[in-house]
């Protein structure tokens, strides 16, 4: 009777067991015991107390005010507890990799308040001790320039928090178009053990399973006012209204799908307005701002146009590409789009090579190989059989690409294809830094909702240049964009220089070679201007030596109102620029510096944060009061195996595919001699 059984569910039992090995690491990899080694994003489960509110931020409200080239964006969060206990909130929500965050209130039924720049550790230590003391409290801390993270305490029950956040940024047009972008999502990060954030806690976040609607409602309008005729106003990411109120100004309203159907969300993606504005041109200038204590400039210089190279130096490409299980579904098929566009171009001198990464990594070739069909031919079959899984070891695939030997005669190019979930950005940027001497790097960001923090800071790093596709149809447009771009350099050896004042404090440093319509963008600071004062910009196009000379104007009026905001704008750029040069000379080497500059400028850093706090004491039992994580939804597009992938370390490695061909082995070992004693039975 027991072997009758047996051999009827045998097959049951067989793929139950292959099915717990194969799921084995994901479980053991979020046991609590100790054994897991980074913190990882996990699915939300629904709280079994009903009296805690597992869902207290109800709605994003976005305001956006356009003026000229600078954004000024305000995000209000409403906070809402409908539970009978108190909570704290806490939410991981993603902002603009060029925002300088400048101001924070909160408000609390009638009571205003305004919150104040801290170093980041005292802000902690005043936000526990409020915490306790039962006040209510709003802390916001830079995780990442592009990664927020928002801690409310003591919202009692029917309390209705709003959080209210102030940005701007510069919109620096390409080729023409202006884009403003918000993000409405963090995507899930694969948070591998070689990262210096492998213990953070905000990349713990809670994710809901994809198709699941976000119960936050998220509003967002924007208003344009610019004094050029405005061309063209679009969106491709969202349903928009458009409201022309005259030539310069212009409305945009965000339209709402339908209630829960997450396939209608509105927040689990980028939020992306192209406009154009009248004429081809890019408005150039040295535009001056008077402040009470320092005086800033911005200068915005159209690089020339392309220019035909009649010689091309041969380059050899490398393209690195990203098949983990977060690039499941629509990002690897636009990816494999993008590359059939990028890699079929290549011209018959050019050399390369492809190296496909997830939780390990293979080239496609031993060395980089001659552009001909055949080879093409082989690559894109390569790419067309990934589906994606697995994890993604971004560091370890850099690592082997620097390592490939290269002939001094050869220009290579490096080029990153991913959606940058992953938390080893700075480790990344240090890696291509001191590299530089070896190749440049591009960054292709694929997907509703990447990364933009990894994908810029790559490029930078890199001298190259970042592309981000949403969509399946800009694959072709930025495959063709990127071939233009490297064919020529627009601007090479660009230097500046100012004749009829004094400069100082000027970011960037050093300008870099200019290799796409875009234009040079000068921070700084200014003393003792002349009226006939100008800016000069030299170097070399392909048609030789290139001179350009701008006149400076001082902003008066609504010019000044509009620019008061310089000061906020250089402090980021030098911020910035800051951070990338601790990286290459050790974590917390220039802390005090950005410290200084975030509490002088009030500004969000990644070492200033900041705090508001209600001296009304509200919550006697604080002790008591829940802490709720709230949850975020899969940005769209992305599978789940993004937030399962996290969990595994790589992507099935040959021994793991032994020791599972041995245990099948042995399984079926056991089934025919079950099935030769159970004949002998019968025959005897």
């Amino acid at each position: 009777m027991f072997f009758n059984r047996l051999s009827k569910n045998f097959g049951a039992f067989w793929w139950c067991l292959v099915f717990a090995m194969l799921a084995a690491p994901s479980v053991f990899a979020q046991d609590e015991s100790g054994l897991e080694k980074t913190q990882s994003p996990y699915f939300y489960v629904p709280g079994a107390d009903p009296a805690v509110d597992a869902l207290p931020l109800k709605s994003t409200q976005v305001d956006v005010l356009v003026a000229g080239i600078i954004a000024d964006v305000t995000v209000t969060q409403t906070y809402k507890n409908e539970g009978s206990r108190p909570i704290e909130a806490n939410y991981v929500f993603p902002g603009s990799t060029r925002a300088a965050v400048h101001a924070m209130n909160v408000r609390l039924a009638d009571r205003l308040i305004t919150a104040k720049i801290r170093e980041k550790q005292q802000a902690k230590t005043e936000y526990a001790q409020a915490k306790k003391e039962g006040k209510t409290a709003a802390l916001l801390e830079q995780e990442r320039p592009n990664v927020f993270q928002m801690h409310v305490a003591n919202i009692m029950p029917g309390d209705e928090v709003r959080v209210e956040l102030r940005y701007t940024e510069l919109l620096a047009p390409t080729d023409g178009r202006y884009q403003f972008v918000f993000p409405a999502v963090v995507g899930p990060r694969y948070n591998s053990p070689q990262s210096s954030s492998a213990h953070d806690e905000w990349v713990a976040q809670p994710t809901l399973r994809a198709g699941a609607d976000s119960p936050a409602r998220f509003d967002l309008q924007v208003q344009i006012d610019t004094p050029i005729g405005i061309k063209e106003v679009r969106s491709a990411s969202h349903n928009i209204h458009l409201t022309r109120e005259n030539e310069r100004r212009a409305s945009v309203r965000l339209v709402q799908g339908n209630p829960g159907k997450a396939e209608e969300a509105v927040n689990n993606r980028d939020f992306i307005l192209d406009y154009r504005l009248s004429g081809d041109t890019v408005e150039s200038g040295v535009m001056l701002m008077r402040g009470e204590d320092e005086n800033f400039f911005l200068a915005m210089i159209e690089p020339p146009k392309v220019a035909p190279s009649q010689v091309i130096t041969p380059r050899e490409y490398i393209f690195v590409v990203d098949v983990s299980g977060s690039m499941h579904g629509f990002p690897l098929d636009t990816a494999k789009v993008m590359l059939r566009e990028l890699i079929g171009g290549l011209r018959p001198g050019d050399t390369f090579n492809v190296l496909l990464f997830s939780g390990d990594n293979a080239f496609l070739n031993e060395q980089s190989v001659p552009a001909t069909p055949e080879y093409i031919d082989n690559a894109l079959r390569m790419i067309d059989r990934q589906s994606g899984s697995g994890s993604t070891e971004l560091i370890p695939a850099l690592r082997r690409v620097y390592a490939q030997p290269k002939s001094d005669e050869v220009s290579r190019t490096i080029v990153v294809v991913t959606d940058g979930y992953v938390s080893v950005e700075r480790e990344a940027f240090n890696l291509i830094r001191r590299n530089l001497d070896k190749a440049n790097l591009f960054s292709f960001g694929i997907g509703s909702s990447v990364n933009r923090h990894l994908m810029e800071g790559m490029a930078r790093a890199g001298m190259g240049e970042p592309f981000i596709i949403t969509t399946p149809e800009e694959a072709r447009e930025q495959a063709a964009r990127f071939r233009q771009m490297i064919a020529s350099p627009v601007l090479t050896h660009v230097r500046a220089r100012f004749e009829g004042a004094k400069t100082y404090d000027v970011t960037p440093d050093a300008l870099p070679d200019v290799l796409a319509a875009r234009p040079v963008i000068i921070f700084g600071k200014w003393l003792d201007a002349q009226e006939n004062g100008q800016l000069i910009i030299e170097g070399h196009t392909a048609d030789g030596a290139y001179r350009q000379t701008l006149p400076f104007y001082v902003a008066v009026g609504n010019d000044a109102q509009q620019y008061a905001v310089l000061r906020h704008l250089w402090a980021r750029h030098r911020i910035a620029e800051l951070s990338d040069q601790e990286g290459l000379e050790g974590s917390g080497a220039l802390r005090e510096k950005i410290t200084a500059l975030g509490l002088k400028y009030s500004l969000l850093t990644r070492y200033t944060s900041f705090l508001a706090v209600d001296q009304q004491i509200r919550n006697p039992d604080a002790a008591a009061a829940a802490s709720v994580q709230q949850p975020l939804p899969l940005p769209q597009g992305v599978s789940n195996l993004a937030v399962s992938g996290a969990y595994v370390p790589g992507t099935p490695e040959p021994e793991s595919i032994g020791a599972l061909l041995v245990t099948l082995a042995m399984l079926a070992m056991m089934a025919r001699r079950h099935h030769g004693l159970r004949r002998h039975r019968l025959t005897s």
